[in-house]
């Protein structure tokens, strides 16, 4: 049985229509190898940034295939569209790690890559062979990622763990949706979207700090620690005041005004950031209230925040939603209508952006890929492979099976 080698190049047997759309797009971690043992979101996100900036990725998949596969609807022809979010520019194998064949070919992708992710429950990377000290055996360089839910230590720490979960856990839905209302999960997946970023960063250091020391190291990131670091300044807050902060609309607490408010079609979020926009803010509306005492400085917004809302308010409904949006661009007032997805996309703003590409994969049909709102020298990462089919990639990586 025959492997390719820890960053050997990957061959090229990409479906048709893939391809680096880019203009050149920067590749850093060439020549890197990335096996990818998680599901589901957070760690393929991780993988996803890793496979973007160059890396070869690896994604293992079991039997049956990644549960994110068939989180819908919407599917783009059977996949999920969360799936396909998360998985570009990958190579895919199916292992069944419950088979001894499954967990030889874990094994030995492992000692051939640079980087290791698994996100298993408690104890099932060592049932399988490849948990931290195992990897490090045959692999001693190895940068080993650990994706957990809440984390290594505590009393949940064997527990298995979801985004709204970590987001009711850290305090994070107390604090989204309307004052008054029932707490509400954010309507995107914040916390394993963020940990994979965390993830990312964390294997960036360690691959940097491997260069410089030759020694690898075993990277954990929780679910849980990353909301919480969402909440870093309203934990701040409570506990330097045990003021408990609550529901909050769309305002911040510690800003005013900076919130959404009503015209005669819709609304506009407007963000009087500091003194000097307030003011400009007043101009705008016709308020004598830049030089009151109870609006002149934020903190005495912030006191005052529901009077104040009203007072903009009785201003802003006079005006239709684009009339009021040149009305604060021409004083220098930041503001934006809210969109629904619909509108987001057909804002100029948003075309301008590049942030949305439709490209055609022949097996999925209309591919909508959205890179990482990252450019080097004007260019995005490079869209090089399809998020892949269930096994695509099983003859490159273990040849003896053709």
């Amino acid at each position: 049985m025959s492997y390719p080698s820890k960053g050997e190049a990957a061959a090229d047997s990409r479906r048709p229509g893939a391809g680096d759309r880019s203009g050149g797009a920067i590749t850093p971690l060439a020549g890197l190898r990335v096996t990818d043992f998680s599901q589901n979101l957070a760690g393929p996100y991780a993988t996803q940034v890793l496979a973007d900036l160059g890396a070869d990725v690896v994604k293992v998949e079991p039997p049956g295939g990644d549960p994110a596969r068939r989180w819908g609807p919407p599917f783009i022809r059977g996949q999920s569209t969360l799936f396909q979010a998360v998985n570009r520019n990958k190579r895919g194998v199916v292992l069944d790690l419950g088979s001894e064949a499954g967990q030889a070919r874990a094994r030995e992708l492992a000692r051939r890559s640079d980087v290791v992710f698994q996100a298993l429950r408690a104890g099932g990377a060592e049932r399988f062979g490849i948990d931290y000290r195992s990897v490090r055996e045959i692999n001693p360089e190895v940068v080993y990622v650990s994706v957990l839910a809440y984390g290594k230590e505590g009393p949940l720490r064997n527990e298995p763990g979801y985004d709204p979960l970590m987001q009711a856990m850290s305090g994070l839905m107390s604090v989204t949706g309307e004052p008054g209302g029932s707490p509400v999960r954010a309507g995107a997946s914040v916390v394993d979207l963020g940990a994979g970023m965390w993830i990312a960063i964390g294997v960036l250091g360690a691959l940097r700090e491997r260069d410089r020391t030759g020694r690898g190291c075993h990277v954990t990131v929780s679910l849980l620690d990353t909301a919480l670091a969402w909440m870093s300044y309203h934990v701040t807050g409570y506990l330097a005041t045990g003021s408990i902060p609550g529901p909050m609309g769309t305002s911040i607490a510690m800003i005013a005004p900076y919130e959404a408010f009503p015209c005669t079609d819709g609304s506009v979020m407007i963000a009087a950031g500091n003194d000097v926009i307030f003011r400009r803010l007043c101009d705008a509306l016709g308020l004598e209230l830049a030089t009151h005492a109870d609006y002149a400085e934020n903190a005495n917004r912030v006191a005052n925040s529901g009077a104040l809302a009203r007072l903009v308010a009785e201003r802003t409904r006079r005006h239709p939603v684009s009339a009021l949006l040149r009305l604060l661009r021409e004083h220098r007032v930041p503001a934006a209508p809210i969109h629904d997805v619909a509108s987001a996309l057909a804002d100029p703003q948003t075309a301008a952006t590049g942030m949305v590409q439709r490209h055609e994969d022949p097996e999925l049909g209309d591919y909508v890929d959205i890179p990482m709102p990252i450019r080097w020298d004007g260019r995005h990462a490079a869209l090089r492979r399809f998020p892949p089919l269930p096994g695509e990639h099983q003859g490159e990586l273990f040849p003896d099976d053709e």
